[in-house]
């Protein structure tokens, strides 16, 4: 029983890892006329080895042949010998590998449904008028018993334009019709069985001209020069080949006809060779025809009125739009009038000005529209293209546009600049690109805005704004900003400019002066007022009194010697050439009595003022104190209520004649300038200057010792 395991078990095994070839699917067929059969299938290629064995039955013939390959494909040799149609076969492939077979299903096969054939041959292409051919072939293998079907495809030679003709054979000849006179032409030919589902390829190709005619009517067009004074003007005739007129069209040369109308004089110009002439016409209506000729005759008269100076044009289109349609640009207009059925289309660029050699012109019919090949212009150019109305001999009032065949970015971005700067605001301006750098219909601007640090902003206005006031800035900020002209096509950037926002503003500094100024006007108004309600203070505060000191309080220390002495003085002061100081004896101790002590006179007047606070009576204790007469803090005729303690006694005598001593060498040091005497009595005499009353006040406090026992009278005479 193991036993039997042990050998069952490897077979079972083999037989889970068997693979099989694919079936092959998807059998297709061709029958090349004469030469073989080619069958295909998938899949076309297997991962392991794999045969192909292809079995074909012709069930007419009653034959039957089996090819084998290595690959998804198969030719059966000489199949003439078996293979030719009509007949009906079937095509059975079957794959085998190591590990199998596989059959797939058996298809079913018309070989004049699945012939074909090798290319035709022409043999002749013969003009026999001047709009037809008549073209000869044949087959490139001998096929006699079977209907073909045929494709004629021509065009002309400066054309990329096929046009094609189908047709059944009939005796290998065809004649082709509706030509143009004195063209050449390209043709080809191909064929195919008429139940066969594969064409032939195209024969080689074939190059012939057709028979020349009398030309065709010309195109006549014109321009008009403004009228001088006499109202003569020059016109300008344009002609050329009509529109589908022959390409090779041969012609000897022009004829120009014109009169004025309702005239009988018709002036006659022959023989011109060039397709432009320049005519000098009267100011008065003419008419203008304009003949070519040839060897067979010449063609029919082209005419064009010339309207008179005075005369106005009639207005027909109410609007036009141009667009691109790949490859053509297309210039639609509207007619308000539907009898106006031809138009002559000018196109200029506008570089080149109205200068007459890049004027371009056509004549178009029957439609309201006009179409040009884009490579026919130049690129990135503006045109100006104009739609004149023709209604019978009368010429319109044109309509004119502006149009670009291609377009890219503008070459450069506009020119930036910043105006009226604020605290959040600034007005964006710019400049119109020059027309020779557009390269096209500039569509919008966009103004791009970036504070120094911060977000970038854009805002984007119509092609017809040239400025952009900017709002909500940051007050006292950096800002860059950049304005890019876009196209259809893309956009250029203009340089970028930098520029601050301001700080404070006009309104804000005006603000300010005005609020400062009318707190100093209201301040002002105050002061007056105030003025007027109390006069004496206001001259007090800027009037000052100047103490005299002929009023000052020594006067009264000193009793009448010391008034006396001041009247002499002034008696003397008339006189000052003449007056010589003299030399006075000084004690040696006058100094030390004369001791300033202003610190200990302010203690003692703060002290009395706030015990007393009453007038002082001359008199008093030991001790007196006097104000100096170059302060008037003190006024005169008080006193202190505590003099000082006594510093020194001496004897009435002595102080008696201190006193008379002190008083005349006080009336000796007052009458010289401190700036040129140094110590009273020391010192020579200075020279006599001129008095400044002043100075008789700049003498500090001075402490007079007086004694107890000195009577009571002898201190009032003090």
């Amino acid at each position: 029983m193991w036993t039997l395991a042990l050998w069952v078990f490897p077979l079972l095994c083999k037989l889970s890892l068997a693979a099989l070839p694919t079936k092959p699917e998807n059998i297709s067929c061709i029958l090349y006329f004469d030469k073989n059969m080619t069958c295909t299938w998938r899949p076309e290629k297997e991962t392991n080895d794999t045969s192909y064995t292809v079995t074909m039955i012709c069930y007419y013939s009653k034959k039957s042949c089996t090819a084998k390959a290595t690959e998804a494909s198969i030719w059966f040799r000489s199949p003439s010998a078996y293979v030719t149609p009509p007949d009906d076969c079937t095509v059975e492939v079957e794959a085998q590998n190591r590990d199998g077979k596989v059959k797939s299903d058996i298809t079913y096969w018309e070989l004049t449904s699945i012939v074909k054939t090798e290319p035709p041959i022409i043999l002749s292409v013969n003009p026999i008028s001047n709009k037809m051919f008549q073209i000869q072939w044949k087959p490139h293998e001998d096929i006699y018993v079977f209907d073909l079907m045929c494709t004629l495809r021509f065009r002309t030679v400066n054309s990329s334009h096929w046009m094609e003709v189908n047709f059944k054979d009939h005796g290998r000849v065809y004649n082709l019709t509706g030509l143009q006179a004195f063209t050449e032409y390209v043709l080809a030919l191909r064929f195919r069985f008429s139940e066969s589902r594969y064409w032939s390829k195209w024969s080689k190709e074939a190059t012939r001209m057709t028979m020349e005619e009398v030309p065709q009517v010309l195109d006549l067009w014109r321009i008009l020069e403004p009228a001088d004074v006499n109202g003569d003007r020059k016109v300008l005739l344009l002609w050329k080949k009509a529109r589908g007129a022959p390409v090779l069209e041969r012609t000897l040369g022009y004829n120009i006809q014109y009169s004025a109308e309702n005239s009988t004089i018709l002036t006659e110009i022959n023989n011109i060779t060039t397709q432009q002439y320049e005519l000098l016409l009267m100011n008065q209506t003419h008419h203008v025809s304009v003949t070519s000729f040839n060897s067979l005759g010449k063609s029919q008269e082209a005419v064009l009125r010339i309207p008179d100076v005075r005369e106005e044009s009639f207005q027909c289109i109410e609007g036009m739009q141009a667009h691109i349609a790949e490859p053509l640009l297309v210039v639609d207009w509207q007619s308000s009038i539907p009898e106006v059925d031809t138009w002559v289309v000018e196109w200029l660029p506008e570089t080149a000005g109205s200068k007459l050699p890049a004027l371009s012109w056509e004549s178009v019919s029957q439609v309201t529209n006009w179409t040009i090949e884009q490579d026919k212009l130049k690129p990135f150019t503006c045109y100006n293209i104009s739609v004149y109305p023709v209604l019978g001999h009368r010429v319109g009032e044109p309509y004119s546009i502006q149009a670009y065949a291609k377009e890219k970015a503008p070459s450069k971005g506009p020119v930036t600049g910043v105006e009226n700067i604020g605290l959040k605001t600034a007005t964006i301006t710019w400049k119109e690109i020059p027309k020779d750098i557009r390269n096209g219909f500039i569509n919008n601007y966009t103004i791009f805005y970036q504070a120094e640090g911060g977000k970038e902003f854009s805002k984007t206005v119509n092609s017809h704004a040239l400025q952009y006031d900017l709002e909500s800035l940051t007050r006292r900020t950096y800002y860059s900003v950049w304005v890019m002209a876009s196209t259809r096509a893309g956009g250029a950037n203009g340089k970028k400019i930098n520029f601050k926002t301001q700080s404070i503003s006009v309104f804000e500094v005006v603000l300010l002066i005005s609020l400062v100024g009318g707190g100093l006007l209201l301040l002002s108004i105050r002061m007056v007022t105030w003025g007027l309600r109390k006069p004496n203070r206001l001259t007090r505060l800027c009037c000052p009194d100047v103490p005299n000191p002929a009023e000052s309080s020594l006067a009264t220390w000193l009793g009448d010697d010391f008034k006396k002495s001041n009247m002499k003085e002034t008696e003397n002061s008339g006189n000052t050439e003449d007056r010589v100081v003299k030399p006075c004896p000084v004690p040696a101790d006058l100094i030390d009595k004369l001791v300033v002590n202003f610190g200990n006179f302010l203690e003692i007047v703060s002290t009395e003022e706030a015990g007393k606070g009453q007038e002082s009576i001359l008199g008093g204790e030991a001790n007196e104190y006097v104000t100096s007469p170059s302060r008037p803090d003190c006024p005169p005729g008080k006193s202190f209520k505590k003099p000082s303690v006594l510093s020194e006694v001496a004897s009435e005598d002595s102080h008696s004649q201190c006193l008379g001593m002190a008083e005349e060498a006080y009336s000796e040091f007052d009458k010289q300038p401190p700036s040129s005497c140094q110590s009273p009595g020391l010192e020579p005499p200075c020279e006599q200057q001129t008095q400044n009353p002043y100075l008789k006040n700049s003498v500090t406090t001075r402490e007079f010792l007086v004694h107890e026992s000195i009577p009571e009278h002898s201190k009032r005479e003090i």
